[in-house]
């Protein structure tokens, strides 16, 4: 069997050390569109993420690709107790949550474990969940993730729980959209994402898709960009944490519309192209 949940889950967490600049902040951020609209060169507040000055803010969802930025190959997965094919696999989830603003530059360790194995039939859902922890002992971030490995469902197992987040029926507060330029995977590959899914036209094809896909995680970075922007000033230090379901692909040319209501004391957002769900069940808490 390629995937063992009881191996999985029971076994012990993974530590990986990793650390960042600031030039490692700032591709990230250009990766995901920062200061491409018109005037952003000149703007301060969209110099936030793209001028490595005292003023360098972090976005949060660059916490997620921080451990691995420097990797230059295809995806390592090493999960224990799972045999996986990349082909099968499609990011399913992400979650981030912020215990304090990240660092401009740093060090830490990501420790890492399985948490769950879901049975959806016809596919598997693998649930991960690490903390970073600074060199001084600081918790810094907490991640949550899913992975839906393809034709490795049908074992017997829990199908697991909903996270389905309804949107207000009202007008987006804000809305905005963002054209994904040709060279997007390319560019965003470089922090740390290799997997060929994303730029080789013929393992795309190989894995069901006409060419090509935008990765998952830039979709996830552009709007969390994107509403920070438009809701809250541009300010990623009132960002506390960013959630989101990965609903459909994207692919170079298309635009991300992305719309964001104030619900509470949280941001529900939806992200789509062409009125397509591209990411779904959005939710920013603030910090």
């Amino acid at each position: 069997m390629p995937i063992d949940p009881d191996v999985a889950i029971g076994a012990p967490p993974l530590d990986k050390a990793f650390s960042w600049t600031s030039s490692d902040v700032l591709l990230y951020h250009l990766g995901i569109g920062a200061g491409s609209r018109s005037g952003d060169n000149t703007d301060r507040r969209a110099l936030r993420l793209t001028l490595d000055d005292d003023n360098l803010q972090v976005l949060p969802s660059f916490a997620v690709v921080a451990p691995t930025l420097h990797d230059d190959g295809p995806p390592f997965l090493d999960i224990p107790g799972c045999d996986l094919d990349l082909h099968k696999i499609l990011h399913g989830s992400q979650e981030v949550v912020l215990h304090r603003p990240v660092p401009t530059s740093g060090s830490a360790t990501l420790r890492s474990h399985v948490t769950d194995v879901w049975d959806k039939g016809k596919a598997a859902v693998i649930v991960q969940e690490g903390t970073a922890v600074s060199a001084t002992g600081e918790v810094l971030w907490t991640v949550r993730s899913s992975i839906f490995v393809r034709d490795e469902g049908g074992f017997g197992g829990d199908r697991g729980r909903s996270t389905r987040v309804e949107l207000p029926s009202r007008d987006a507060d804000a809305e905005s959209s963002y054209p994904v330029t040709p060279q997007q995977a390319l560019l965003y590959r470089l922090c740390g994402d290799r997997n060929p899914l994303h730029a080789d036209p013929e393992f795309a094809r190989g894995a069901g898709f006409p060419a090509p896909i935008l990765h998952g995680l830039c979709t996830y970075g552009i709007t969390l960009r994107e509403v920070t922007d438009a809701l809250l000033d541009g300010d990623p230090s009132r960002v506390g944490g960013f959630s989101a379901r990965f609903a459909g692909v994207v692919f170079p040319g298309d635009t991300i519309r992305v719309r964001g209501w104030h619900e509470g004391d949280r941001i529900l957002l939806s992200a789509t192209v062409d009125d397509r769900p591209v990411l779904a069940d959005c939710v920013l808490a603030p910090a």
